[in-house]
């Protein structure tokens, strides 16, 4: 008799460890971006304020992630 195939689920603190790594890589990869567009003199201020912004809610959602992952304890 086969039985049904059931996808394997990653415990949620490993998921939130991943998404917390690709947000990371997305925020470096935003201030190489940043700092390319600049040092070349290419980029208009607009692109720069929308690539920054960009980069400061990755900021607030791993910084949120990282909390949600190893919580403050108050003893």
């Amino acid at each position: 008799m086969n039985r049904p195939q059931t996808p394997q689920t990653m415990p949620r603190d490993e998921v939130l460890r991943v998404k917390l790594e690709l947000l990371q890589r997305e925020h470096r990869d935003l201030d190489d971006a940043i700092t390319a567009l600049h040092t070349e003199g290419r980029a208009d201020q607009l692109t720069l304020r929308r690539l920054k912004k960009r980069k400061l809610v990755l900021k607030d959602e791993i910084q949120r992630l990282s909390d949600e992952i190893t919580p403050d304890i108050i003893a």
